[in-house]
C-alpha cells in the first residue's frame, strides 16, 4: 500500500457519504439501533462496532486504519494524548507483583505511570541504559512481563537497537513497547523489527498543526482488543471525533512537512556545529553522534528536533540566549509547523546550578524543533541570540 494512498484515500468511503472528498464529522455521542437484536450485536463487539463514541466512532475509525497503515500494524487505537496511549498500553500488560523495564530516561509521564501510579499496586520497574542491550537481559526477572522504549527519546535521543531487545523479550515470552514520535511511522517501523507495540503523541509530527493533542497505540488486533478492554474503556481516554478530523486532514501533508523539516535541519545542523558558543549538538543524525550506525540501521530518515548546549558559565547567559530568539516560540511540545525551543532552566528556579543534582540534561540545554520557516531566516535568529551569550 503506497504512502499516498493511505494519507489520501484509505479509509475514507466516499460512496457512503455522497461522495464527500472530506470525511465527514460524526458529532455524535450515540448511535440509534432499530431493533433489540440489532442493539445486542452493538454491544457484542465496540471494538469494529459503532455504539457509543467512547468506543468507536466513524470519524475516528477513518483515522485509525491511517495511523494502522503507517504503521504497518493490524490495528490502532487513538487516544486524547500520548500519555493516555502509553498509559493503556502499560496497565492492559502488568497486574500486581509484576515487572516492568524502561529506559532510564522516559517522558516524564511514562516515569510517573510506572513509577508513580503502578507502583501504588505491586508494580516494579527497573530504569536502565538502554543504549547498552545487555542490560536489558540483565534486569530481566521470573516476574517481567513488559519493556518500555523510547527510541529516540525526546531530549538527548537516545536509541535502544530495537530488533535486538525485540528478540530477547520474545524468546522470555516478554511483552515490549516503543515511543515512536520522535522518527515518526516514515522515519522507523518498530513492529517490523519485532516490538509489540507502538505509541505516538500524535500531538506532535502525526498532526503537525499544533491544534490537537492526540496519542495512538498501534499493535495486532489480539493485543488491541485486550487493551481495548482492560483500559481503553475503562479510563475513557478517548479522542473526540472533530480532534481526529483535525488528524485526519493533517496527516495529508506528513510526508511533506517531514522532507521540509528534515532539509532545514541539515542547515541548521551545519551552522550549530561550528558555531563557538555550542557547546554540544545531540542529534541522532549527527555523524558525531556515538549511536550513528544504528540512526542508519534502524532509521530511514531525520526529523527537526534536536538540542544544543550552551557554552555558559551561567543560567542567566541561557536566558539571556532563549529570550532573544524571535521565529522560535518558546513553549511546550514540538512537531508543529512552526519551530520552537524548550530551556530546560525554565522547570528549575532561577537560582538552580547549570548541573542539576544526580545527572540528566543540564540547565544548557536548549532543544528546539524545527519548523517550516526558511533556513536561512531560523540560522539569522540563532545567530543573533548567540551573540547575547
Amino acid at each position: 500500500m503506497d504512502l499516498s494512498y493511505i494519507l489520501n484515500h484509505l479509509g475514507e468511503d466516499r460512496a457512503a457519504h455522497r461522495g464527500a472528498v472530506s470525511p465527514p464529522i460524526y458529532q455524535s455521542s450515540i448511535f440509534a439501533f432499530p431493533t433489540v437484536d440489532a442493539f445486542r450485536e452493538g454491544f457484542r463487539d465496540e471494538f469494529r462496532r459503532t455504539t457509543y463514541t467512547r468506543g468507536n466512532n466513524p470519524t475516528v475509525e477513518v483515522l485509525r486504519k491511517k495511523v494502522a497503515a503507517l504503521e504497518g500494524a493490524e490495528d490502532c487505537l487513538m487516544f486524547s494524548s500520548g500519555a493516555g496511549a502509553i498509559s493503556a498500553a502499560v496497565i492492559a500488560s502488568v497486574a500486581a507483583g509484576d515487572h516492568v523495564i524502561c529506559v532510564v530516561r522516559p517522558y516524564s509521564w511514562t516515569r510517573a505511570v510506572l513509577r508513580d501510579l503502578l507502583g501504588r499496586f505491586g508494580v516494579t520497574t527497573s530504569f536502565v541504559d538502554g543504549t547498552d542491550t545487555a542490560n536489558f537481559a540483565g534486569a530481566i526477572t521470573p516476574q517481567t512481563r513488559l519493556i518500555v522504549l523510547e527510541s529516540p527519546n525526546s531530549m538527548t535521543y537516545e536509541q535502544q537497537d530495537l530488533a535486538s531487545v525485540a528478540r530477547i523479550a520474545r524468546a522470555r515470552g516478554i511483552r515490549t513497547l516503543c515511543d515512536n514520535s520522535y522518527a515518526t511511522p516514515l522515519n522507523q517501523s518498530p513492529l517490523a523489527l519485532g516490538i509489540d507495540m507502538v505509541a505516538h503523541s500524535a500531538t506532535k509530527y502525526l498532526n503537525g498543526h499544533s491544534d490537537v493533542v492526540a496519542g495512538a497505540l498501534c499493535a495486532s488486533e489480539a493485543i488491541l482488543r485486550e487493551v481495548f478492554k482492560k483500559s481503553y474503556m475503562v479510563c475513557g481516554a478517548i479522542l473526540s471525533p472533530h480532534d481526529a478530523w483535525l488528524m485526519i486532514r493533517g496527516l495529508r501533508t506528513l510526508a511533506v512537512r517531514m522532507e521540509r523539516i528534515a532539509r532545514t535541519t541539515r542547515e541548521v545542523l551545519a551552522f550549530l556545529q561550528g558555531h563557538e558558543k555550542v557547546e554540544k549538538v545531540f542529534y541522532p543524525h549527527d555523524a558525531a553522534n556515538p549511536q550513528f550506525g544504528l540512526t542508519q540501521r534502524q532509521m530511514r530518515g531525520a526529523s527537526g528536533l534536536l538540542t544544543i548546549a550552551l557554552r555558559v558559565g551561567e543560567v542567566a547567559a541561557v536566558e539571556r540566549f532563549c529570550n532573544s530568539l524571535s521565529r522560535f516560540l518558546m513553549t511546550v511540545s514540538w512537531g508543529g509547523y512552526e519551530s520552537l525551543q524548550f530551556p530546560v532552566c525554565a522547570v528549575y528556579p532561577r537560582d538552580a546550578p547549570l548541573a542539576p543534582a544526580g545527572g540528566g540534561a543540564g540547565l544548557n540545554y536548549v532543544r528546539l524543533s524545527v519548523g517550516l520557516e526558511e533556513p536561512e531566516v531560523l540560522i539569522a535568529d540563532l545567530r543573533n541570540a548567540l551573540a547575547t551569550i
